[in-house]
């Protein structure tokens, strides 16, 4: 019998869930064991999934399951430096050269399991099956627009925390903005991304101006990227990205006062911002990476989970029909992401 594992989230200010009680039931009856760990953060109460028919397990206890297990989160593990032997769906951050990736890859080589990194989880054509992508685009540009309004004040962007819904979020910074309207460029705006972050920009009042594949595909450079008040990146890096904005453009004349980098890949050797190294923080939404005139850069990299059950909702909706095909997990939409691991783990120097 196919057994998912359906770990705790570890990581601070992580509230999502990639399946709902519902799914669980689904799964449940189409004779898919399914334990569920408790957690005392996560957006959906255990209880709701000990009523759908999982087994509730202490919160961190994977480790422990049994060998054949299939263990699914979201974001990283702890960062212990122990092999892992099980199968893992996860977002693993481990194909782009990141420092942190190659260590989880030389783990799950010393311990000889396997990692399904739903960043790669695509159909036939190369499309993604599931994504938080929307969710990621609207907080990102909702955040991004709090920090230029306290900006705006000569104050730093203040701390984020979760918001209740969509709605509430936008109110918030309809307020901030208090009937400004910057203008702000979108890369990749046909995406999932680009859509959240053009329809959270539209909804406060903003001008938008939407690029995709055709107005990039000269490879750059860029410089009307520097012509507005604000630009959101969101485009996947990938081998080939073109620098959107490259390390100098601080000596650079420039509109340009905010870049959410909704993407947020700063460590990856294709990341199309260089003006700046690390994520940011909900504690600290943006780094200051210009001064006179100011460029404040945000890069939250959990942006989804400011609307935990939203975002929840969607990606769990979009996912389900790929985790009732887990007993083939060999083949489709798991074959493929396997593909991407084995190439990868044979690469890992670590």
């Amino acid at each position: 019998m196919t057994h998912l594992w359906v770990r705790a989230e570890s990581r601070e200010n992580e509230e999502r869930v990639g399946i709902l009680p519902e799914g669980v039931a689904a799964l449940i009856a189409q004779g898919i064991d399914v334990t569920v760990e408790d957690s005392p953060t996560r957006v959906i109460p255990s209880a709701d999934y000990d009523a759908a028919g999982a087994r509730i397990a202490p919160e961190g206890s994977w480790g422990e399951a049994p060998r054949d297990a299939i263990i699914f989160g979201l974001k990283e593990l702890p960062d212990n430096g122990t092999p892992l032997r099980h199968r893992h769906i996860m977002f693993g951050h481990a194909y782009k050269g990141q420092p942190a990736g190659q260590k989880l890859l030389a783990r799950f080589r010393d311990g000889g399991g396997t990692l399904y990194d739903l960043e790669y989880l695509e159909d036939e054509s190369g499309r993604r099956v599931a994504a938080f992508g929307y969710w990621a685009g609207y907080a990102g540009a909702a955040v991004s627009l709090l920090a230029y309004a306290a900006q705006q004040a000569g104050a730093p962007c203040p701390p984020v925390g979760t918001w209740s819904s969509s709605d509430a979020m936008r109110r918030d910074v309809k307020d901030a903005l208090n009937d400004t309207t910057p203008d702000a460029l979108v890369i990749g705006a046909l995406g999932r991304v680009g859509t959240g972050a053009t329809d959270l920009c539209e909804q406060v009042g903003l001008t938008v101006t939407k690029w995709d594949m055709a107005e990039t595909a000269h490879g750059g450079p860029f410089p009307e990227v520097f012509d507005h008040t604000l630009f959101f990146n969101c485009i996947l890096a990938r081998p080939g990205t073109p620098v959107f904005v490259p390390a100098d453009a601080c000596t650079r004349p420039r509109n340009l006062r905010i870049i959410g980098d909704i993407a947020c890949d700063p460590d990856s050797d294709f990341s199309p911002i260089k003006v700046y190294d690390r994520v940011t923080s909900w504690d600290a939404p943006v780094i200051r990476a210009c001064d006179d005139p100011p460029l404040d850069v945000m890069a939250i990299d959990n942006l989804p989970s400011l609307m935990p059950h939203e975002s929840s909702q969607d990606f769990a909706g979009q996912l389900l029909p790929h985790l009732k095909t887990l007993d083939a997990i060999d083949s489709g939409v798991w074959g493929r992401a396997k593909s991407y691991f084995d190439d990868h783990i044979r690469k890992v120097t670590t």
